[in-house]
């Protein structure tokens, strides 16, 4: 290495502002708890069964029937159910929350890419995949809700299925990290732009 590239590289080291340890633990974790929600939520959604009750499996993309014999007759057709609204309610729960999870995809990409190149549009981009994490809670919490609705006379504690809980834990999480990933940059900021003056 040239004595113009030792010098270069040494003023970059020392020009680049260094994060108090604890803002990159915050930030590193709001990822790795974002990345946990795109994951559950991906199972929950790509699975499909939430609700058991009275006989009957009550899914994103099919219904079931349980005969005596234990083994569920599925089908893609919801008039099935004879619930009103339950073929369209289905449509849009289930587009919701997959739309919820490309959101979250996008947002994760975008939290992930900030830290990683870190240049002078960093907390846009955090800012960025901080909302996108938000529209996913939006979109996760109107599917489930939508569906919760449409089969309120269904509806038990104990009749929800481990992948609804997957989406329900999926949807605080993206709700958490959203709030928080907002809120560390606003409180980091001003930190940031004193050490450019």
């Amino acid at each position: 290495m040239t004595a113009i590239g030792v010098q270069t590289h040494r003023f970059l080291v020392q020009g680049r502002p260094r994060r108090p340890f604890f803002e990159v633990f915050i930030r590193g974790l709001i990822i790795l708890c974002v990345a946990i929600a795109v994951v559950l939520s991906s199972i929950s959604v790509c699975d499909g069964y939430w609700l058991i009750a009275k006989g009957k499996l009550f899914g994103l993309w099919h219904f079931c029937t349980v005969n005596n014999d234990g083994e569920p007759q599925c089908t893609t057709n919801m008039n099935v159910a004879y619930v009103n609204g339950l073929h369209l309610a289905m449509i849009l729960s289930r587009s919701a929350v997959s739309f919820a999870v490309v959101a979250a995809i996008f947002g994760l990409e975008l939290l992930m890419v900030s830290q990683v190149c870190e240049n002078a549009d960093s907390r846009r981009k955090w800012s960025m995949g901080s909302i996108f994490i938000l529209v996913s809670f939006t979109l996760s919490c109107a599917g489930m809700l939508i569906f919760v609705l449409v089969l309120k006379d269904f509806v038990t504690l104990m009749g929800f299925t481990l992948t609804y809980w997957c989406q329900f834990t999926a949807v605080f999480l993206l709700f958490l990290n959203g709030i928080s990933g907002l809120h560390i940059n606003s409180i980091t900021y001003p930190l940031n732009r004193i050490r450019k003056v």
